[in-house]
């Protein structure tokens, strides 16, 4: 019986990004990221075709540069970073363009699909070997009791349902 060697990669994090867009009274987007995250990947091969994608962010870790706001998103109306303090994604499958897999945010863990753009492999001067990604999708904050909502007086939404998410993620290659 043949085994197949697995390669791991791990996150590269001062060339990694993790993103969010959500319209703010549905007139304007309002951008967020999460400053401390975990990557890894194990893959067969250099496709990275089926390989095994898993993400952790700290929920504590959020910016929308705006400090009132990032207080409320940490409380119990949004991620209740106290309670659940990370925020995973572990992927199920990759035909390297589309990712499925089970996102947990609080403790509800749901299927989402990313689509995937891998944008290759290259070595750095220091000899190390990198892998980029650019993965993209949008999730209903509500299919993970983000439930908070408000009108304004206008009748106008406070916090959009959808929210896009952006990860630009680059790997070294252990």
């Amino acid at each position: 019986m043949e085994t197949t060697e697995k390669t791991n990669w791990k996150v590269d994090q001062s060339h990694s990004d993790i993103e969010f867009k959500v319209k703010h009274m549905m007139i304007s987007t309002v951008s967020g990221s999460f400053r401390e995250f975990d990557s890894e990947i194990e893959a067969a091969d250099e496709s990275f075709k089926d390989a095994k994608f898993r993400f952790t962010t700290k929920v504590n870790s959020i910016s929308t540069k705006n400090k009132d706001r990032d207080t409320h998103l940490k409380s119990d109306d949004f991620f209740n970073a106290k309670k659940h303090p990370n925020l995973i994604f572990e992927s199920k499958s990759f035909d390297g363009e589309i990712m499925i897999g089970d996102m947990t945010i609080r403790d509800i863990t749901k299927e989402v699909s990313l689509n995937v753009d891998f944008n290759g492999i290259a070595d750095d001067q220091y000899g190390q070997t990198k892998a980029g990604f650019e993965a993209t999708g949008t999730i209903n904050r509500k299919d993970f009791n983000l439930n908070w909502s408000a009108v304004t007086e206008a009748g106008n939404v406070v916090v959009s349902d959808k929210v896009k998410l952006v990860a630009n993620l680059q790997f070294i290659k252990q």
